[in-house]
């Protein structure tokens, strides 16, 4: 079992930067993938930006070019590296890590954008 553990999470004005972290108990090598997910108050969880074990990264339509997904694998760490974000953007973050058929979540990190 794999446990995940965000933080980096605050407040921040909008249009500013933020980086969240997740880290993991294993080896996040090991995964096939590892990703960001949000949810806002009221909405559904969406998925944010993946990483896969081979380094290739993926991003929602919604931060593709603000939002940077990376990886330090002798840290066994994830960031997510925020840009110019906007008060919408305000949810919980999630860390996702996908090993095989199991998958692992972290508890979370709140995100206040302020306008």
């Amino acid at each position: 079992q794999v446990q995940l553990v965000e933080s980096g999470g605050g407040l921040v004005q909008a249009g500013g930067p933020l980086r969240v972290s997740c880290a993991a108990s294993g080896s996040i090598s090991s995964a096939n993938t590892m990703g960001w997910y949000r949810q806002a108050p009221g909405k559904q969880r969406e998925l944010v930006a993946i990483i896969t074990r081979f380094g290739s990264t993926n991003y929602a339509e919604f931060v593709r070019g603000r939002f940077t997904i990376s990886r330090d694998n002798a840290k066994n760490t994830v960031y997510l590296q925020m840009n110019s974000l906007k008060p919408e953007e305000t949810a919980v973050y999630y860390c996702k890590g996908s090993y095989g058929i199991w998958d692992y979540w972290g508890q979370g990190t709140q995100v206040t954008v302020s306008s």
